[in-house]
């Protein structure tokens, strides 16, 4: 199907009512958890309503049945750290985009960012931060839900919160008042401004426990953890959580103690790290995509030069985040690098020490688990229809992820180019 059709078929299909009934017949579905051959899926409206053997589905008169030959099923990608207002670093600085392009325009380039992870099989997806576009990524969660844009599910955390004059851009003299990369607070100020992202529609809270206080400075903790309890203690209060951007050791205790579900970035934890993680349920979603293409738009070939010391580091504390059996949450920092190019982190995660199957088993059901979605990340019945298929076994070969050829979200297909 060409481009132009695809296109043409999402605007159409966009507001078309959720009533059909289909039968996918692929030739293997994995659930999220493990692999079935000769499965069939059955869907009704937005929901799964029959798996398993062809022979003990009833299949209602009128489904319509949708063959994907040599495809494995599974369930749509759940993306854990995405930046839907950011666009890749090499194409425009950071602080470019923040300082020189308006809120409208991040906001247009996200319709594009948001369609492109939809048509990678990203149905869900977790936004941590507009990084100075204000509230835009719940207007763009808005928009998708009303059918106005195609895109995953959002789940956004609004400006972020940053301590007072820990975050960028950073270079100007004190007379020069610039727009910033997130919300600043301090003391019992951020109450108030946890109150206030909440209820301007942020699902969740996002703290940097750390960061870098002048610009090219080493990052150390910004918040106290007094600061960062009262912060979640707010969150919880409003129903919801908080999370915390977080890569020095002191920085991701503060955060730990202090409450928040996730870790994200997390470079220099230590194996004392890893294991108060897990005494107080925390994940760690390790960005690992971010670096490597960060790295290499500052000149690394990756085909040619020696590993920089980043990503050997980057790479240690990975093998021992999954030696110490810490929840590894999937999200790759997407927007950091090209939006509809999320497989990256998938393939890294592989290439740093996890299984195949245990990576996507983290990007569907896992993740799912971690972000409280009971109604996503797996294949079985009464769950929510945001289903994915892929040529060949991506459970052995995690390039399989590379291209995907179905899409459906809320029982509406998407993509379909079997």
């Amino acid at each position: 199907m060409a481009m132009k059709t695809i296109l043409y078929f999402l605007i159409i299909i966009s507001f078309t009512t959720v009533d059909a009934q289909f039968l996918l017949v692929p030739d293997q579905v994995f659930d999220g958890v493990e692999t079935h051959k000769d499965w069939v899926v059955l869907i009704e409206g937005n929901k799964i309503s029959q798996v398993g053997r062809r022979a003990a589905i009833k299949i209602p008169v009128g489904t319509e049945e949708i063959l994907l030959s040599g495809k494995t099923l599974m369930p749509g990608i759940i993306e854990g750290h995405s930046h839907i207002l950011l666009h890749p670093y090499n194409e425009t600085s950071w602080n470019d985009q923040v300082l020189k392009e308006s809120p409208v325009e991040r906001s247009i380039r996200a319709t594009n960012h948001v369609r492109n992870s939809l048509m990678a099989g990203v149905t869900t997806m977790r936004d941590l931060g507009a990084e100075g576009a204000g509230y835009s990524d719940v207007y763009i969660k808005k928009t998708i839900d009303q059918g106005i844009i195609p895109g995953p599910r959002l789940l956004v955390a609004g400006p972020a919160i940053v301590a007072t004059g820990a975050y960028g851009p950073k270079g100007f003299h004190d007379g020069v008042t610039v727009p910033l990369g997130a919300e600043e607070a301090s003391g019992n100020d951020v109450i108030a401004t946890v109150r206030r992202q909440i209820g301007n529609g942020a699902d969740f809270i996002k703290i940097y426990a750390d960061y870098r206080w002048q610009t090219g400075a080493p990052s150390q903790p910004t918040f106290s953890l007094e600061e960062i309890k009262m912060m979640v203690e707010t969150a919880k209060s409003a129903g919801t959580h908080a999370v915390a951007h977080a890569s020095t050791p002191e920085g991701m205790r503060r955060a730990i103690l202090g409450g928040v579900e996730t870790i994200e970035h997390g470079d220099a934890a230590t194996p004392e790290i890893y294991e108060l993680m897990k005494k107080h349920n925390v994940a760690l979603c390790p960005t690992l995509a971010a670096g490597d293409a960060i790295l290499q738009y500052n000149g690394w070939n990756k085909a040619s030069d020696p590993e920089p010391e980043r990503i050997t580091q980057k790479k240690k504390s990975f093998q021992q985040a999954l030696k110490s059996g810490v929840t590894i949450a999937f999200g790759g920092d997407v927007g950091v690098f090209t939006h509809g190019e999320n497989y990256r982190e998938l393939e890294l995660m592989v290439n740093y020490g996890m299984s195949p199957i245990d990576v996507l088993k983290t990007a569907t059901s896992g993740n799912a688990q971690i972000f409280h979605l009971e109604q996503l990340g797996t294949i079985k019945n009464n769950q929510l229809a945001d289903l994915i298929a892929v040529d060949g076994d991506p459970t052995q070969d995690i390039k399989a992820m590379r291209q995907v050829y179905f899409v459906m979200k809320d029982g509406v297909i998407y993509k379909n180019e079997n």
